[in-house]
């Protein structure tokens, strides 16, 4: 049985949310379909709820300016990821797939988690399903999904 929250989202987003279908299930459909699939009643609630707070981001974060400044990361945010992780948030930085107030943003869903620690793997989902969900972030989403399935990158202007 599937117990994680990120398990629920990841399944999620595969199957119905980056899906070009015209059929959009509501809640209550994905609700069910999650069921089937053997996921727990809680970890559904804890991934839509998941879901909401993305959607309801902070607007003050849109306007974070700090095109010169470091990260420094806290201590809770280095025990949920790793250097491996952070590197590769700085990565995505330096190459203009995250600004910063998406950087923040993705790291603000990182901390939303239950899990102990997120690796490469699942921050690279977490971040492509924050690109995904914002306006004008098109362009990045694609180079990432790229880079995450073995296409070659599309670089960005």
């Amino acid at each position: 049985m599937k117990e994680n929250v990120l398990d629920v989202l990841m399944y999620l987003f595969e199957n119905y949310i980056d899906d070009d279908t015209e059929l959009e299930p509501d809640r209550e459909q994905l609700q069910n379909l999650l069921l089937d699939a053997g996921f727990p009643v809680a970890e559904i609630h804890k991934a839509f709820d998941w879901l909401e707070n993305l959607a309801s981001q902070d607007p003050s974060l849109k306007d974070l300016r700090t095109d010169s400044a470091l990260r420094v990361y806290t201590d809770r945010e280095t025990g949920r990821m790793d250097a491996q992780s952070r590197g590769f948030l700085l990565f995505l930085e330096q190459n203009g797939v995250l600004d910063p107030s998406t950087r923040e943003l993705v790291i603000s869903r990182v901390m939303d988690l239950d899990s102990e620690e997120i690796g490469l793997d699942e921050l690279k989902w977490i971040t492509l399903m924050v690109l995904f969900n914002q306006p004008g972030q098109e362009a990045a989403y694609t180079w990432l999904e790229n880079m995450m399935f073995d296409h070659p990158p599309e670089y960005l202007h």
